[in-house]
Order: structure tokens, then sequence, then C-alpha cells
């Protein structure tokens, strides 16, 4: 038995968990839809507005990391520590948590990743630039596989430094972002 995760340096971290990219699958489609009905199933009481499969699995035909991202949007009026409380009781673990945005995770084990990993983005509606990019890869297959040559390059390079990683690809994902909301207006 590994190291208890909470007590792990953020290196100890980034090493057992490095980034690691794969070809698309199209099983993530499914991983999506499973974990979407599990959400919906624990959230069946809670002010749930848009629950959307977000992140390089979301986008066809490109290299990912095997993690399927997933927004689960809720009203303003909701108590999103409330959301995130059920969802820790039931498996997840908060990796981050902010006055707006709460990111929790299952799949990540003392040992390494699980067979089936998740990070879900808690978001109040109307918080999801992810809706976007997403879209406008997914219409635009040049750019899609643009930003996977630079995930390709960067992958090495951060291997082990997930925020770097993040970073790294940062202006590329503002730029695309905001060329989608102008030319998809409030789509969402």
């Amino acid at each position: 038995m590994g190291k208890d995760l909470s007590k792990m340096t953020l290196e100890e971290l980034w090493a057992l968990f490095p980034i690691f990219l794969v070809p698309h699958d199209d099983r993530w489609k499914d991983s999506f839809n499973e974990i979407r009905q599990t959400l919906t199933g624990l959230l069946v009481a809670q002010p749930v507005a848009r629950i959307s499969h977000i992140g390089s699995t979301a986008i066809q035909g490109i290299w990912a990391k095997n993690i399927v991202d997933v927004m689960a949007e809720i009203p303003c009026s909701a108590d999103m520590k409330d959301l995130a409380r059920i969802l820790e009781q039931n498996g997840f673990t908060i990796m981050s948590s902010g006055a707006n945005r709460i990111s929790l995770n299952r799949g990540y084990t003392e040992n390494g990743f699980a067979d089936r990993v998740y990070h879900i983005h808690l978001r109040y509606a109307g918080d999801n630039e992810e809706l976007y990019f997403r879209d406008y890869l997914n219409e635009h297959p040049a750019v899609a596989k643009e930003y996977e040559t630079l995930k390709l390059r960067l992958w090495k390079q951060y291997e082990h430094d997930r925020d770097a990683y993040t970073y790294a690809k940062t202006a590329f994902i503002s730029e695309w972002t905001a060329k989608a909301r102008k030319e998809y207006g409030d789509r969402y």
C-alpha cells in the first residue's frame, strides 16, 4: 500500500500522477455518460442546470490525458459547497476550492491512476468557457490538431509538473475561446 495522498507533497503527487497522453478513445464518451448518470443520481435533490463533457477527451480525434473532465453547472442561488459535500461523501476528493469554483476528482489512488479517472468541475451557470472551446475545436479540426500538437510538445517537457503544463496551454486556449465566443455569441 502506498503513502496516503493527503500526506504527499505536490512533487510526490506529480511523480505518481504524471502527464500521460494517449490517442483519442471513443470510450471516453461512454465514461462521461456513466459519470453523468452517477452525478445525476447523487445530486437528484440538488439544483443542477447542466452536466457537460469538457476537456480534451471531449474533442474528437486528438490525444489527451485519459481523464474525463465534467462540468456541472448550478444556479447562482445554489450552495456549491453543499453539492461538493455530497460528492465528497460519495467517493470524490476535493482538489481545489474557491468562492465560485470547486474541483473534485475520482480515480486517484495511493498506487497511481485507477482504470477510470474523472475531474468534476462545479461551476455557477454561465461560467462555462470550456464549452465554447470544446465546440470550436470539434467544429474546426485544423485548430484541434494545432492544440494536439501543442499538447504533445509540452507533454515530456512538463510530465511531472501539471501546473506548468496547464499554464503553457493557456494562451492557446484563451485565443481560441475568444474566437469561439465571438462566433457563437450566447450559445450557452
